[in-house]
């Protein structure tokens, strides 16, 4: 469902992403963890079709971003970290306008609109201005917003920022329940208990560059450790001997 091959972004002389090759299986979540100014958030705003790579392609549910952009960008649920919202508008208007982009029909707006403010439980608040919403209520919208067309591939970047522990529990049941329906997550993130807890796989990128990728116990066998939590074997990984 996602394919990045030699997925690269420099500037200058500085490569941010290098040369970064994986792929996300339909049904599995990905978890995506490095240090800061590893290369995640640049990774997913090239696999969002934001930014164009310098070299390198980006597949998404077999189209290719840079040959067909508009196709590839309607497979995706895309959830920034940092959600730009227009603040005038109400929660049910930002999500009938975030539809509208995606061409979802006046009929399953209404369904899928109503479903996804109860499932993030803002119903109740969905006819008042964005701008009243706490932070946590504006990350809730944004993945109800992201959800309306009933994409094939999420890419989520640090999902559990803002909310509490509710909305936590919430979040991780509904991305096992997507996987469930065959639906491939992206999702990058600092909290390492989270991507511990629910992802299938998770790569360590590292300097621009993914050093480690696979289970748990894979990685715990690549850091030469067992029997300890995935916050071990990320600093054995990350803290090991720089690369060339």
């Amino acid at each position: 469902m996602i394919e990045l091959n030699n997925l690269t972004k420099r500037y200058a002389n500085f490569a941010a992403v290098d040369h970064l090759n994986l792929t996300v299986n339909r049904g599995e979540i990905f978890g995506f963890v490095g240090p800061n100014g590893a290369g995640k958030t640049t990774t997913i705003k090239m696999m969002g079709g934001i930014l164009e790579p310098t070299a390198g392609t980006v597949t998404i549910a077999g189209i290719r971003m840079g040959d067909q952009p508009e196709k590839a960008k309607g497979k995706i649920g895309f959830i920034p970290d940092r959600p730009y919202l227009y603040e005038k508008l109400t929660g049910r208007e930002f999500l009938r306008f975030t539809a509208d982009l995606y061409g979802v029909s006046a009929h399953a707006f209404d369904r899928k609109s109503q479903e996804n403010l109860n499932l993030f439980s803002l119903a109740d608040w969905s006819d008042e201005l964005i701008e009243s919403y706490s932070h946590g209520m504006k990350q809730r919208l944004i993945m109800a917003a992201a959800l309306l067309h009933e994409p094939e591939v999420i890419i989520v970047d640090e999902p559990m920022v803002g909310l509490d522990p509710g909305a936590i529990m919430m979040v991780k049941n509904l991305f096992r329940k997507l996987a469930r329906e065959g639906v491939a997550i992206f999702m990058s993130t600092h909290t390492l208990t989270v991507a511990e807890d629910i992802c299938d796989r998770i790569g360590i990128i590292h300097r621009g560059r993914l050093i480690a990728t696979g289970t748990m116990l894979d990685l715990q066998q690549r850091a030469h450790l067992t029997g300890v939590n995935f916050e071990q074997v990320f600093l054995n990984l990350t803290t090991a001997e720089p690369m060339n």
